[in-house]
């Protein structure tokens, strides 16, 4: 796998250390929401199984950057092998992803959107006539091949590999219905909907209004789907289940997955804003971030670990509170509790994600799964302290340790803070390295061209696995841009109209890379087990120092 950035092994002997329902969010991600809940091998094989680690981009180069570690003042020789280039910081620093799709794209194509007066926004139908479609389906725009999509879309394949060479079956679909929150249907381009249950807040909500959006930004790209969509966090449809026949699982689709579930991992809904937390869509957060990231740059914050959260959710949060200053000892970690009541009473004052960032390290932890946080705290240009964790959504899959974050062991993870924060601080410029390429990342490569791409080829390739042809369910109703934005009000009607698709793209998606194969699989698994015990090591001598 490629990585747009160039990594450096260490070696642990080289280190010495110097100085010896708010249920489920954190306040890293800004005002995230009272409860944010957070596959596998079906059929056993070491290619699926080297797979489901915690991702391609996951420590599979190891842990960059860290071969840079230096005993107190004096540098410590680095293998000339693992670093492309003579100026190992500038050659890092200036590598960039080209961008999504050629600029002077001619203008695209306008979509009308109107709710006209109060009672035609209250009762506001689906237009009868279809979308503007591109006369080209496949791209238009610039002409030529589109430029490859990042590695972690190779994802996609593996997500899909139970009902390869078999196919989906309605019966299998059909057995999803339980883990279900809706069902949704395209046909011929329209969207539809039959709720089974509603999902705490707005989260069904908004996953389908970015489906509508990305009807109208792909028009007449999307095939025929029938999909069962759950809202809660925790993978559900058990491997194990469907050891003898994989392609038997229900294919649900849901936000996280661990290396024990086959559910297909979806973009979760607060792409597109979660209002009753006052996040809004993910571009114009980004924005507001970057300006505060300029405004308070990284060698002016607090030389701490910051996290705030509900720590009540998950036994782990109870844990990484007691790394809390206390009885003389020091973390360097500053954590406090996130009273969700007071943070919406008071109008998420001390809530604001632009706001979150003024601490020269931040801590991702999940909570009763992944954590919506994930994507905030890496935008702040500080180096994410991101404790282990076995669950895998979208943008985890795509991180590499050292590159994008620094890995902090989750059986002691006080000890493990405080080696991070010490390391940085005697090493600023690599420290603020690591945190720049993990904002970096996120912006570029998880820029929404990049989600919207994901989206549809996801869509893409589970449509053509559909053994027959989706028909609207009897109970469902269809959705689209003006059904479900006309009737909103207030920050739900402000996100809708932050988020909405004005035009059909006059590009087409980047070009979905193919498969891992067994040897790429099969090096993505060594490394990360040579990562991570060099790193044990590491934390082992600098205990015992």
């Amino acid at each position: 796998m490629s990585s747009s950035t160039t990594s450096v092994f260490f070696s642990p002997a080289t280190y010495s250390s110097g100085n010896k329902k708010a249920d489920d969010d954190d306040e890293e991600g800004a005002a995230l929401a009272p409860e944010e809940k957070g596959g596998a091998p079906v059929d056993g094989r070491r290619l699926s199984s080297a797979l489901r680690t915690r991702g391609v981009g996951s420590l599979m180069v190891g842990l960059v950057f860290l071969g840079l570690l230096v005993v107190m003042q004096r540098w410590i020789g680095l293998d000339a092998s693992f670093v492309r280039g003579s100026n190992l910081l500038g050659s890092i620093s200036k590598r960039q992803r080209p961008p999504h799709h050629n600029i002077s794209t001619p203008p695209l194509m306008s979509i009308p959107f109107s709710c006209g007066n109060d009672t035609a926004a209250a009762t506001a139908t689906c237009p009868a006539t279809p979308l503007p479609q591109l006369s080209k389906p496949g791209g238009g725009g610039g002409g030529g091949a589109t430029a490859s999509c990042p590695d972690y879309f190779r994802y996609i394949h593996d997500d899909l590999r139970p009902w390869r060479g078999v196919g989906i079956t309605r019966e299998a679909v059909e057995r999803g219905r339980k883990h279900a929150y809706f069902r949704l249907v395209v046909v011929s381009g329209r969207a539809y909907v039959e709720t089974y249950r509603r999902s705490y807040q707005t989260r069904d909500v908004f996953t389908q209004w970015g489906v509508v959006q990305l009807l109208r930004r792909y028009a007449g790209r999307l095939p025929d789907l029938d999909i069962m969509f759950a809202c809660d966090d925790p993978g559900q449809v058990r491997a194990a289940d469907f050891s003898a026949a994989p392609a038997e699982a229900p294919p649900v689709f849901r936000y996280c997955k661990d290396k024990t579930t086959v559910d297909i991992v979806f973009p979760d809904w607060s792409f597109w804003g979660w209002p009753e937390v006052n996040i809004g869509p993910w571009p114009q957060m980004l924005e507001e971030v970057q300006r505060e990231n300029e405004r308070v740059r990284w060698p002016e914050r607090e030389p701490f670990a910051f996290w705030k959260g509900n720590p009540s959710v998950a036994r782990i949060r109870g844990d990484l509170m007691k790394c809390n200053p206390s009885n003389g000892q020091d973390w360097n970690a500053r954590l406090f509790s996130q009273n969700w009541n007071h943070a919406i009473r008071n109008g998420f004052r001390d809530s604001s994600i632009p706001k979150q960032c003024l601490h020269r390290y931040k801590i991702y932890i999940e909570g009763e799964a992944w954590s919506v946080s994930e994507k905030y705290i890496l935008a702040c240009d500080s180096p994410v302290l991101f404790v282990t964790t076995p669950f895998q959504d979208m943008l985890s899959r795509a991180l590499v340790a050292g590159e994008h974050y620094w890995p902090i062991n989750r059986t002691h993870m006080c000890e493990s803070i405080k080696l991070a924060v010490d390391w940085g601080n005697r090493h600023p410029a690599t420290a603020q390295l690591i945190g720049e390429q993990g904002s970096r990342f996120v912006r570029e490569q998880m820029s929404m061209d990049y989600v919207y791409d994901y989206m549809l080829h996801l869509l893409t390739e589970y449509g053509k696995l559909l053994r027959y042809k989706p028909t609207v369910p009897e109970k469902a109703v269809e959705i689209c841009t003006t059904s479900m934005a006309c009737p909103a009000k207030a920050r739900h009607r402000e996100c809708m109209d932050e988020s909405v698709e004005k035009f059909v793209a006059g590009f087409g998606p980047c070009t979905l890379p193919p498969p891992f194969n067994a040897e790429e699989a099969m090096e993505i698994a060594d490394r990360e087990e040579k990562v991570l015990r060099s790193v044990e090591e590491m934390e082992k001598e600098n205990s015992n120092s």
